[in-house]
């Protein structure tokens, strides 16, 4: 304010340029307080909802048992090594071995096994030469239990299993004393143990 000669006051004009200045900051600063608080308020609820929705996700699963047993029973099966014969076309394969010689794999022959089957004749065997007298055992694979078996021979270069002869039976183990010197055909007659199925493996004896 200024005293003028007639003693009124008179105020003192600002040059323009201030005011259009100081309005222009003003609004510079509403505009970043803004921006900075919308970001702020944008973030916050975002990352809580992540947040709360994996530990909702958590707490579920934990609390449902049937997810539990679900995601144990996925791992249990995947552990397993894969092919188990219980699931297969055919049943396991099994084994002739005397005492101290190597296991000989048998020709499979009628089977029934995993709601499928097969008939066929009396097969002449994979060959395999033992001692009259001497312990065969036969072996299933895959572990599949056995219920009850039985064994048999016919001279080799029979087809038909007409005249065989009765070499043992009964529950697991399958083990039986090899026949009388010659060439037989040895028929295993095997019925699974829980209802799996049956088949009949063959082996060409050369008995000494």
């Amino acid at each position: 304010m200024l005293l003028t000669r007639s003693g009124a006051i008179s105020a003192r004009r600002r040059p323009a340029w201030c005011s259009v200045s100081s309005i222009a900051l003003v609004s510079l600063a509403v505009v970043l307080a803004s921006a900075c608080g919308t970001r702020g308020s944008t973030a916050s609820p975002g990352g809580s909802t992540a947040t709360g929705t994996a530990s909702a996700s958590a707490s579920a699963a934990a609390r449902d048992p049937a997810t539990t047993a679900s995601a144990r029973a996925t791992s249990s099966g995947s552990s397993q090594s894969g092919g188990v014969s219980r699931f297969s076309a055919e049943p396991p394969a099994a084994s002739l071995a005397a005492e101290g010689g190597d296991p000989v794999t048998g020709q499979l022959g009628s089977f029934e096994w995993n709601g499928g089957g097969s008939d066929g004749p009396w097969l002449p065997g994979a060959v395999l030469a033992v001692g009259s007298g001497e312990r065969l055992t036969v072996t299933v694979a895959d572990g599949i239990g056995i219920g009850e078996w039985s064994a048999h021979r016919v001279v080799a270069g029979t087809t038909d299993g007409t005249g065989a002869t009765g070499l043992g039976g009964g529950g697991a183990p399958i083990a039986f004393a090899a026949p009388v010197p010659g060439i037989w055909s040895i028929q295993v007659t095997v019925r699974f143990a829980d209802g799996l199925g049956s088949a009949a493996y063959y082996w060409r004896l050369t008995v000494r």
